[in-house]
């Protein structure tokens, strides 16, 4: 069974207050985004092992967890983009050791294909977290309803629980709260730029002086895209803007180039822009060439 998670952006994102449990409220605009990972899962020994090419530009990169007898139930194998750290500690592992702590399963080969950067404010490792959840209970007919998988992965992220819904939704609490609203942005062009940067969660938290909104982006985001720029504010931009120059930058170049709206992700380090017509696009490969960049139309 084979499924894509893919990545999402952040429209706006405003820090109301700091919680008692260490955690911040927050209010966001979750809005889902055609990049995407691929995860399968198998029957354990059906698969054959993704070779490396490291002569290649196209780097693929093996990490497994070699099943070494009866009490190891997976096999996990990760190509793509590295992601650093111990493979006990991808999302989607501690998402099936969550399953595993209740229900039994046969052993199952897992391979990852990482496309979603990292440290980028996309959610890429809560998708993949999500999308084994739900493979699993589907695959397996484990019968856990909507509400139980999304308690489920709300122990593995804040954010997780909204790629279980995968559609526009305003975000409250800490990311968990959501209602669906009504938006479509797919007439507009949309580019996603990420530098050589990534910015941990809690570091770009620790810089933020929570303060409450004189106007909710649940509101704001009705208006008209162009009026965002003075309205759709991310509250982490000012700190990480100050501390890595560089991504500012990138939001400024997205604005000469035509972006109606434009703005870092979550807590960064990606920067989107959505613009109206293709021919604005043209000069984002050789501008943006030290980077990576993604769009939902051909450049």
């Amino acid at each position: 069974m084979i499924c894509f998670p893919n990545a999402k952006i952040n429209l706006g994102l405003n820090i109301v207050s700091r919680r008692q449990d260490g955690y911040h409220n927050l209010e966001t605009i979750f809005y889902p985004i055609g990049l995407k990972d691929a995860l399968e899962i198998l029957p354990a020994g059906t698969s054959v092992p993704p070779a490396t090419t490291d002569h290649t530009s196209d780097t693929r990169h093996l990490r497994s967890n070699e099943m070494s007898g009866r009490n190891t139930p997976y096999r996990f194998f990760q190509t793509g983009d590295v992601i650093e750290g111990n493979s006990e500690d991808n999302l989607v592992i501690k998402a099936l050791k969550l399953i595993l702590s209740e229900k039994e399963l046969p052993p199952l080969d897992i391979h990852l294909l990482k496309k979603i950067p990292s440290g980028a404010g996309l959610g890429g490792g809560s998708s993949d977290a999500a999308s084994m959840l739900w493979m699993v209970n589907d695959n397996f007919s484990l019968h856990y309803t909507d509400k139980e998988l999304a308690l489920l992965a709300a122990k593995l992220g804040a954010d997780c629980p909204y790629f279980l819904l995968n559609r526009p939704a305003f975000a409250t609490g800490i990311g968990d709260e959501l209602e669906p609203i009504e938006l479509d942005l797919s007439d507009l062009f949309f580019v996603l730029v990420k530098p050589d940067i990534s910015i941990p969660t809690k570091e770009a938290y620790a810089m933020i002086t929570p303060l409450k909104p004189g106007l909710s982006l649940k509101e704001v985001v009705k208006k008209p895209v162009a009026d965002w720029k003075d309205l759709m504010k991310n509250d982490f931009e000012p700190p990480v803007f100050k501390k890595y120059p560089q991504i500012c930058t990138i939001k400024q170049q997205l604005y000469d180039l035509g972006a109606v709206y434009a703005s870092m992700s979550g807590s960064g380090s990606s920067v989107y822009g959505f613009f109206r017509r293709e021919h604005e696009l043209k000069e984002l490969k050789m501008i943006f060439s030290n980077h990576f960049i993604w769009t939902n139309k051909e450049l």
